[in-house]
């Protein structure tokens, strides 16, 4: 059965430690990489995680030319397929949210795949902000 990718604000305290495990997963021979999921504060002690909400009717898949995004049939995340992408950045300017970005350097967008069905963020979150049920 598939998964849904919950985020809950009122849970978060804007440790973001969730932006510390997903760089630590998607980094290279020992370095971070670039974190999938941003918290920013709102207000009062508030914050926001943002991240990829794996869409239904996923926009960024739909403007691709390339087909280089599909969703994984195993854990309902939209991912990228490198060798298809040609670097464009429709799917960028396509999510309605902003939650999708783009590293330039590699000509690569740059969106939760949720860690093939197991998110680092939700994992590590000490105040379950994040969940996969």
């Amino acid at each position: 059965m598939q998964q849904t990718y919950i985020v809950i604000p009122k849970n978060c305290t804007g440790c973001r430690t969730c932006e510390l495990a997903c760089s630590m997963v998607k980094g290279v021979n020992g370095s971070l990489g670039h974190s999938r999921i941003r918290v920013y504060p709102t207000k009062e002690d508030a914050h926001m995680q943002l991240t990829c909400l794996q869409c239904a009717n996923a926009a960024c898949a739909a403007v691709c030319p390339t087909d280089a995004l599909k969703r994984n049939d195993a854990t309902g995340a939209i991912e990228v397929i490198q060798d298809r992408c040609i670097g464009c950045s429709l799917c960028e300017a396509a999510c309605p949210f902003g939650h999708l970005h783009f590293d330039k350097r590699k000509g690569l967008p740059l969106k939760c795949d949720l860690c093939s069905g197991d998110p680092a963020c939700a994992r590590f979150c000490p105040e379950k902000a994040l969940e996969l049920r």
